[in-house]
């Protein structure tokens, strides 16, 4: 199983080094000096850690033949992945690969977009829903209202709250039936 470990982000300073968003909760097992990460787009890999660093809560790394701030930013927005023989997560509990590209999908069943990402938060993860018209839902990750997780339909079902995702209009004919 691969599993996204960072995503790179900024360039720092002048000499190919870059801010990672970390995405795994043991970093020291994944990122380390000599550590070989495959990527997503895989041509752009795979990228050798030369050094790694931590400085005011953020991870700084240096990749092995990248020394300058402009070959580095090419790689802004790569994520670093790795395969995995870890144990399958428990049954409400699912990795970021798995949920990516999920139709989301309202209780009664009309499509409300793709999810595109999640993104870890302190407080509550957030579930990015693109809807069909392009705009970013962001949706809190909590049972309330994201109902059900169905790996094998390959869909999820969010009961959202008025205002969480974007009102599209009625077709003509339809607002007509409705009374409207």
């Amino acid at each position: 199983m691969k599993l996204t470990v960072g995503i790179i982000g900024a360039p720092h300073g002048l000499k190919g080094e870059v801010k990672i968003d970390v995405r795994t909760d043991k970093p020291e097992l994944r990122l380390y000096p000599g550590a070989s990460l495959e990527t997503i787009p895989p041509e752009e890999g795979p990228l050798v850690i030369a050094a790694v660093r931590e400085y005011k809560g953020a991870t700084y790394v240096r990749f092995t033949d990248i020394s300058d701030r402009n070959a580095v930013e090419t790689l802004r927005g790569v994520r670093l992945i790795v395969e995995s023989d870890e144990e399958e997560p428990e049954d409400d509990a699912w990795y970021p690969h798995e949920l990516v590209g999920l139709e989301a999908l309202d209780p009664e069943g009309y499509e409300l977009g793709i999810v595109k990402d999640l993104y870890l938060r302190p407080a509550q993860d957030l579930l990015v829903v693109e809807e069909p018209d392009g705009q970013l839902a962001y949706v809190p990750f909590v049972r309330d209202i994201v109902r059900e997780v169905d790996i094998d339909d390959h869909c999820v079902v969010i009961d959202a709250p008025a205002g969480l995702f974007s009102e599209a209009e009625l077709p003509a004919e339809e607002a007509e039936e409705d009374g409207e």
